[in-house]
């Protein structure tokens, strides 16, 4: 049976769905020796190649991994300036792997990493509405009218942001993570749906409290938990499916 290429590059662990469609345009992907089209599909028996390096066409072993992500490493599978990257945590497994989306440089905690596109697509699509949950450490304490305007929605970049939750979570004596500041701080639990560019970071300056430390500590049901930063573990058949769980 015959499969579009984007589904079977992802689905071989060379890149996401989004992106795989990016090589395609880019004259990157053949078949049978032939520059590949976007549509265009293979099968068994192919020859499928991106920039001259044969993909197994064949259905690999998904994997699905939970990397607890440090701050200043960098969420891509290569780096033109050389930088720690994702890949480099878990560079012990041999199977090609794609982080499903992304957290910033100077963002720790949850990651995802994959060879299964479909599994990414459900995670990372807007339509699908995955909670993300953060805690984030701020300048200042928002008042009560600030994190109402912050659930609502706000103008970011020309852009409204979709309601969301945030509370802010009591003092507690716990070891801290991030960069620490003189002054009154507070500590914020954030929940959102979306994942726009350093989002969370942006909403909290809009209301006036900028970012000292952000950590993603769940994806839909799955929680980091007590994962050491910097090592990682795979998910388990129910992690997977928890993932995507709506509450």
């Amino acid at each position: 049976m015959e499969i579009r290429l984007q589904k079977l590059l992802a689905n071989a662990g060379v890149a996401s769905r989004r992106k795989a469609e990016e090589l395609i345009v880019a004259g990157r992907v053949t078949v049978n020796g032939v520059v590949a089209e976007l549509g265009g599909k293979a099968g068994p028996g192919d020859a499928l190649a991106v920039d001259g390096q044969p993909v197994a066409v064949d259905e690999p072993q998904k994997i699905y991994i939970m990397l607890h992500k440090p701050e200043g490493v960098v969420t891509t599978v290569t780096d033109p300036f050389n930088r720690t990257t994702v890949m480099d945590c878990v560079s012990e497994i041999e199977e090609r792997l794609f982080p499903v989306g992304r957290l910033d440089y100077d963002t720790s905690g949850l990651l995802l990493l994959t060879n299964d596109g479909d599994w990414t697509n459900s995670l990372t699509h807007p339509r699908h509405e995955v909670r993300k949950t953060y805690i984030a450490v701020v300048k200042g304490v928002p008042t009560a009218d600030e994190l109402r305007t912050f659930r609502q929605g706000l103008e970011i970049e020309g852009r409204r942001t979709s309601r969301c939750e945030v509370e802010i979570l009591p003092p507690k004596h716990d070891k801290p993570f991030g960069k620490q500041a003189t002054g009154p701080t507070a500590k914020l639990r954030i929940i959102i749906k979306e994942g726009r560019n350093r989002q969370v970071r942006k909403m909290c300056e809009a209301i006036g409290h900028p970012v000292i430390s952000l950590k993603r500590v769940a994806i839909g049901g799955l929680r980091l938990d007590n994962l050491p930063r910097g090592k990682w573990r795979h998910l388990t058949i129910q992690e997977v499916k928890l993932c995507l769980a709506k509450s």
